[in-house]
């Protein structure tokens, strides 16, 4: 690659003091030398990282770029090869074969049948909360749970197995697990989905796991399927509602909007889920040569999506970097576009809306325990960002 334009020589390592919500510099930096720049992936492999909302958004609705991740560039990942059934990291046709039976099972009328269970999970976790209260940790006590008890009931995880489950699961996506144990944690799910998926086909209940049985898919194409399932709809939804959490209470002026206006709640979490980003980025390996944004990118050369840069993009947003509820330009990318975008979206905005407004309403004097630059967040080399814990606490 030659040229003058920018280049990224690491792996962003973390966020600026202060601005625990903002890209971290190295992209906010990227972006205002422009939408595309050269970037040296880990090992010293040469890639592109492309952070321009417009250029994102083509990228990803590009067949002529392969999700598959035996064709990426870079430095081998550190857990063993996917199961089949992982349709997050394949093609057309094969991506179709494996979520087409699942998009009958994610609909809109689906997710919101489902409202009800989610409002009392929701008001039983709240309960809790306010029993052993004034204080809690967020993150344990209501981001977690929530999305955990939620899919694991859509999936038909038994109640006695679903702590364990959360444990294995942030394990493996929390970025600071050794290799040995997040090999470790990665396999004892693999194993325990296998039992489940053999469970299920044994004798079938009444969840998406169990009608998934009723299919020309293999055991070990449900053992892949199931662990996107619940490894997406637990840890995308627990770091959003802990996050979405923190920031809220670090722009009151917003909050005591949503307050006095619960009617807001839609437009607010589309505003969270834009501003927060909280998977991060992606990978797209070129499998031919493709000109994108007036650069050639080479055919297997594994390019960077930053869905939260791309998020923050001035020359697509207003004020990018400033949480604003009542905002008007929408059409973020933080499910993602194209063929991969989020199946489970539609549950993860149902969970967000009355989850959080649920959590405002019962607490309204709800705040921080601790000053805000000691609320411990996530790495950078997380899948997806968030925090580590959240203290709160209100008047009783």
């Amino acid at each position: 690659m030659s040229g003058s334009l920018h280049t990224v020589t690491t792996p962003p390592t973390a966020r600026q003091p202060g601005c625990p919500f903002d890209p971290p510099a190295e992209l906010t930096e990227a972006r205002r030398h422009g939408p595309i720049s050269r970037y040296i992936h880990p090992g010293g492999i040469d890639g592109w990282l492309i952070t321009g909302y417009d250029l994102v958004r083509s990228v990803l609705a590009d067949s002529r770029f392969s999700s598959r991740k035996e064709l990426l560039n870079v430095v081998d990942f550190k857990l063993p090869p996917a199961p089949p059934g992982e349709f997050l990291l394949m093609d057309e046709p094969q991506h179709s074969r494996y979520r087409k039976p699942l998009v009958g099972k994610f609909t809109a009328r689906r997710m919101r049948l489902l409202t009800e269970r989610i409002e009392q999970i929701t008001a039983d976790c709240l309960d809790a909360m306010e029993q052993a209260g004034p204080s809690a940790d967020l993150v344990s006590a209501f981001a977690k749970p929530i999305p955990t008890m939620v899919i694991c009931e859509l999936l038909g995880v038994p109640y006695q197995d679903r702590e364990s489950f959360q444990e294995q699961i942030d394990m493996f996506m929390n970025g600071e697990t050794s290799d040995e144990d997040l090999i470790a944690a990665y396999t004892a799910t693999q194993d325990y989905l296998a039992q489940l998926v053999a469970a299920k086909r044994a004798n079938p209940t009444d969840d998406v796991l169990s009608e998934l049985t009723d299919s020309d898919l293999t055991d070990e194409e449900l053992k892949g399927i199931s662990l996107i399932l619940l490894a997406a709809g637990f840890d995308t939804t627990a770091n959003m509602l802990s996050l979405g959490t923190f920031a809220l209470l670090q722009n009151p002026a917003q909050l005591a909007a949503l307050r006095a206006d619960p009617a807001l709640i839609d437009g607010a979490v589309e505003e969270l889920l834009r501003y927060l980003s909280v998977a991060k980025s992606f990978m797209r390996t070129a499998l031919v040569d493709v000109e994108v944004g007036g650069q050639t990118i080479k055919a297997g050369t594994t390019v960077v999506l930053s869905y939260h840069t791309a998020n923050h993009d001035t020359e697509r947003f207003t004020d990018p970097h400033v949480l604003d509820l009542h905002r008007q330009d929408g059409g973020h990318l933080a499910f993602g576009h194209g063929i991969h975008l989020c199946l489970g979206h539609q549950l993860a905005r149902i969970e967000m809306r009355l989850a959080l407004s649920a959590l405002i309403d019962r607490f309204p004097t709800l705040r921080l325990a601790v000053p805000a630059e000691e609320v411990a967040l996530r790495p950078e080399t997380a899948d997806i960002y968030g925090v580590k814990s959240l203290p709160v606490t209100w008047d009783a």
